[in-house]
């Protein structure tokens, strides 16, 4: 079974297509890079297959169950999680907090508005075990405010990581970090269990195809190549996309 099948997926904004017929499958297990240029669609599609956005046409399937019209706050619920290009954090919290908040989304304890949150000995637990993942443990009661750029985008992963998702989605998990921080982050995302199926944006090439086994290539759009690393990089249409010739 496929983690992931996306077909003929199209996005219209007016009369401009975003994604135009994105027919894509990833097997489970799959380490996926989502290659393209700005504006080639790849925010666009990932925000069609969460629910964030619905499509004009198509269809998105999880594990074979069809999620095209579910929204992103259910998706979830089926072994869906993802990080954003934009940072999505509560500012004025801490790091467990952050990580207790996300995990609410899944608790039942979200319908019960008599029941304490704040000092739930489970939650405070599952947050403390997704900051180990991280390496952030030891910052679970500093506050966002006190945290570098680089600290953030690793909490942001805890979070996707905290809801125990099947198939996980990253926007650009490296950008804005420094050499260092970049190498962390790889060995984070290069860390994770081989259970959980990634689909990764990212504009680094060199950095995305030491990370990915896999790779579709968008451009206006469009699909307009697919394959493994080897073969992509022989691409000349790859090769026009980025270079012109």
């Amino acid at each position: 079974m496929n983690a992931l099948e996306v077909g003929g997926l199209t996005k219209y904004f007016g009369g401009l297509p975003a994604v135009h017929e994105v027919t894509i499958e990833v097997p489970q297990g799959d380490r996926r890079l989502l290659l393209g240029p700005n504006g080639a669609g790849k925010t666009t599609l990932f925000n069609l297959i969460t629910g964030d956005l619905p499509p004009t046409e198509g269809s998105v399937r999880l594990f074979g169950r069809d999620i095209t019209r579910i929204p992103s706050h259910r998706c979830s619920h089926f072994g869906l999680a993802r990080t954003y290009q934009i940072l999505t954090l509560f500012p004025r919290s801490t790091l467990e907090d952050n990580v207790v908040f996300a995990l609410l989304g899944l608790s039942p304890l979200r319908f019960n508005p008599l029941r304490r949150v704040r000092g739930n000995a489970e939650l405070q637990a599952q947050a403390r075990a997704a900051l180990a993942l991280v390496g952030l443990e030891s910052k679970a009661q500093s506050f966002l405010s006190e945290t570098s750029y680089g600290e953030k985008r690793r909490l942001e992963l805890a979070l996707a990581l905290a809801q125990k998702p099947r198939l996980l989605l990253l926007d650009e998990p490296l950008a804005g970090l420094s050499t260092e921080e970049r190498a962390q982050m790889r060995v984070l995302i290069s860390s994770i269990p081989r259970e959980i199926t990634i689909v990764m944006i990212e504009h680094d090439m060199d950095t995305a195809l030491a990370l990915a086994e896999s790779i579709t290539v968008m451009h206006h759009g469009r699909v307009v190549a697919g394959g493994d690393r080897a073969t992509i990089v022989k691409d000349p249409r790859v090769r026009e996309v980025y270079f012109g010739h």
